[in-house]
């Protein structure tokens, strides 16, 4: 039986905040990738319902690392500006999958668009080796409401 298709889509308000922004007064880039990993994170918690703390315990794993990365620059933000960060899973696989982020200015303006690939990982047992495993069937339905 297929996989249920992942359509849960979080929202997520952000204040750019001084720390945030270079000496030009906009984002730095990299603060961008930190704002989608916070957004991945409440993803995750808005579909398992607890904090990423405790599903990572529940589920014995590592956690969910990077493993590709991109993003489009279209529309800048600054200091002060508050921003809607909407993310979804796009795709499910055995141990990976695939995360789309979208910074929305107040007018609906795409400002960003985050792409993340990432990998649900264990250490295994035998070896300490850190590695994947399979995505519970019970996470992958969670984001499909």
């Amino acid at each position: 039986m297929a996989a249920p298709e992942p359509t849960l889509v979080h929202r997520r308000a952000v204040t750019i905040e001084w720390g945030d922004c270079d000496p030009a007064g906009i984002v730095f880039y990299p603060r961008y990738f930190a704002m989608f990993d916070a957004s991945t994170a409440a993803l995750f918690a808005a579909a398992l319902g607890e904090p990423k703390s405790a599903w990572v315990r529940r589920f014995g794993i590592l956690g969910i690392p990077m493993v590709d990365t991109r993003a489009k620059f279209s529309v800048p933000s600054a200091y002060g500006d508050e921003v809607v960060i909407e993310s979804r899973i796009t795709a499910f696989r055995r141990s990976s999958f695939d995360v789309q982020h979208r910074l929305l200015r107040p007018d609906g303006t795409v400002g960003v668009e985050g792409f993340e690939t990432r990998v649900w990982t264990v250490r295994d047992k035998a070896t300490g080796r850190i590695g994947s495993a399979a995505i519970p069937e019970s996470v992958v339905a969670a984001f499909a409401r």
